[in-house]
């Protein structure tokens, strides 16, 4: 459960830095609107466009699975912050509340368990981001959507501990993005002819125990002038 409880006040920490205070009732400190469910199936369409589902192109390619773990990191981004809107809004609880909600929920034992592994096809795997699709679409009951999810996660073998470590990664980029002008748009977002997730998941499988103070510091000697 401590790790649910650290990324959760990360995802505030971020959303609070990024959005401005009150982010939860919808509308950032620049008066944009946000719509996190708009968000999650957009990010599920690039994790599906990573598998070679096309009939008429690339047939014989493999999936990125690298992009497909990174994507399915994004789409949790987004669902912890409609689940932080939520019980904000709906006065449900603290995220250490939260958290103890979503470790008892069915599928958490097998999403957490590093060790059991499967393999499924590409389509049986593109179905499972479809039916969190449809929870997301069709029930607006939060909980049902994080239960949708990890049992999205655990079977395209991204469980917990990588989760984390990815998670991590992702929200120092994200930082990283913000101080360097993601949102103005003057952001470089190729490296040396790779993307910046790539360049972020190179530095954390070279360093695994690399705090997220060197991670952002990294970042920064590789960023390009």
């Amino acid at each position: 459960m401590n790790r649910i409880v650290q990324m959760l006040k990360l995802q505030q920490e971020l959303n609070d830095s990024t959005n401005g205070v009150d982010w939860e009732y919808g509308v950032t400190k620049n008066g944009k609107k946000i719509d996190w469910r708009r968000c999650i199936y957009l990010e599920s369409a690039e994790l599906v466009d990573s598998y070679p589902w096309k009939h008429w192109k690339n047939i014989d390619a493999s999936p990125d699975y690298a992009n497909i773990k990174i994507e399915i990191v994004d789409i949790w981004h987004f669902i912890m912050s409609e689940a932080l809107r939520i019980y904000r809004v709906d006065s449900l609880g603290s995220i250490e509340d939260m958290a103890i909600v979503i470790s008892t929920m069915e599928g958490f034992e097998s999403f957490k368990d590093e060790n059991s592994m499967i393999r499924l096809s590409s389509y049986q795997e593109i179905e499972l981001v479809e039916e969190m699709l449809k929870i997301l679409f069709c029930n607006s009951d939060i909980n049902a959507l994080i239960i949708s999810f990890l049992e999205m996660s655990s079977k395209l073998n991204l469980k917990l501990p990588e989760l984390y470590k990815l998670y991590i990664g992702k929200n120092i980029l994200n930082k990283f993005r913000q101080d360097n002008g993601y949102k103005e748009g003057s952001y470089i977002k190729v490296w040396s002819g790779k993307e910046d997730n790539v360049v972020m998941q190179n530095i954390l499988d070279i360093y695994e125990d690399i705090t997220p103070d060197e991670l952002y510091k990294a970042l920064e000697e590789a960023y390009p002038n």
